[in-house]
């Protein structure tokens, strides 16, 4: 006997068509996360696809290119032809975030360079936790992140019952202090958010304090600010009993949070910074409302009005002074941007606009746009964005003039 030829109705029927059906089945799921990678969510319902495909995507490339490869060893059948063609599409659609990588990896150190905000050499932080901007390895087993202590719900004085958590490694002395505001459209979140950036922090010798605000549509602005003042007061105060050096403080906020950081940074007579980052926050009211995004999945107008209790025709005061632009001087403290360009919640030529008005007054800023990411992109703290504004974040606190200077 020569050789062994299947019947030809194992090719019709039983496991072999099983797997060919199952093969098209999991290329059509690939195919169809695969779209949100260059198309915008439409809706709200959409929008965890149009965040997490760009930022897992590096990993699920390989997925595809796996199901092709098996789809193709069962081409005989009509089902995995399909299916190979439309992995192959699906990883195709992945494989756009890595190929900006490096030209994005390029703009950014340029960037920094250009800006002045670069650790120099003998940076008392030690050596950066992050050797790359990206590794596959930590995108699937995790960002190591060290080992560092949570405080939870420290309680502080202010206009509302107000509480804060505190990350730091046990001993910690006179340590720079990272003050972490959390998004959620004003309407929700809590200091627990975004756990993994300050354990990270943490590990690396900050002492980093999450705090609270009242939400919307309970409390309006400017209740919102009003408690970041108090925290930021608060911690003037106490910082020595947590680890921390009042005198060296970063603000760090997203979304919601980072509008409300970069508030507090550039506005006179609160506490002097040492830096701000603000990932994806708004910084343009009035014309975040007049000129919404398209699409618009979340209904920006709907937030703006339930946050601040009005229109800008209605509440213009109110517009003005929740936007961060209103108190661009040539005083405020050096400032990081990321944004996505992908993002449609919160349009990136906004953070442009930021950072022409800081330039004309020669304040120090960088403006990342990351071009795959759309908004909240780091809500996936091992994902490809997140790994990005990691590394960024980390050398840019590390090339903030005095931050590192043991007093």
């Amino acid at each position: 006997m020569s050789g062994w030829t299947p019947h030809p109705r194992a090719w019709t029927g039983g496991p072999l068509a099983e797997a060919a059906w199952g093969l098209l089945g999991a290329a059509a799921v690939l195919a169809f996360v695969a779209i949100w990678v260059v198309a915008p969510a439409p809706a709200s319902a959409l929008l965890p696809f149009g965040v997490a495909a760009p930022e897992l995507s590096p990993a699920l490339s390989l997925v595809a290119l796996a199901v092709a490869a098996a789809a193709w060893a069962l081409r005989r059948r009509r089902p995995s032809r399909s299916a190979a063609v439309l992995a192959l599409c699906a990883a195709a659609l992945f494989a756009i975030p890595m190929a900006q990588l490096p030209s994005t990896v390029r703009r950014f150190d340029a960037a920094m360079a250009t800006a002045g905000l670069v650790a120099s050499d003998g940076v008392p932080a030690g050596d950066f936790g992050r050797a790359a901007p990206f590794r596959l390895r930590d995108l699937v087993l995790g960002v190591a992140r060290g080992e560092s202590a949570v405080r939870r719900g420290v309680a502080i004085a202010g206009s509302s019952p107000l509480a804060l958590d505190v990350y730091a490694r046990d001993g910690v002395r006179n340590a720079p202090l990272l003050v972490q505001i959390y998004g959620g459209a004003w309407q929700r979140g809590q200091p627990g958010d975004d756990e993994a950036f300050a354990r990270y922090f943490a590990s690396r010798g900050f002492v980093v304090a999450a705090i609270d605000y009242r939400h919307a549509p309970a409390a309006r602005w400017p209740a919102q600010i009003d408690d970041v003042r108090a925290a930021l007061a608060w911690l003037r105060t106490h910082a020595g009993e947590l680890g921390a050096d009042p005198a060296r403080m970063v603000l760090v906020g997203r979304s919601a949070g980072a509008q409300l950081a970069l508030v507090a940074a550039y506005q006179a007579g609160v506490p002097a910074v040492a830096g701000v980052v603000s990932l994806y926050g708004p910084v343009f009211l009035a014309d975040g409302w007049r000129e919404p995004p398209r699409p618009d999945p979340l209904d920006v107008r709907a937030i703006l009005e339930t946050y601040l209790g009005g229109t800008p025709d209605q509440m213009p005061d109110r517009y003005a002074a929740a936007s961060p632009v209103t108190y661009v001087s040539s005083k405020v403290p050096p400032t990081l941007l990321v944004y996505g360009r992908r993002d449609h919640i919160v349009e990136v030529r906004f953070a442009r606009q930021l950072e022409a008005r800081l330039r004309q007054v020669s304040a120090p800023v960088v403006l990342l746009e990351i071009p795959w990411a759309e908004h909240a992109f780091d809500i996936l703290p091992d994902g490809l964005s997140a790994q990005v504004a990691l590394f960024y974040t980390e050398r840019f606190l590390a090339g903030l003039p005095g931050l590192h200077e043991r007093p």
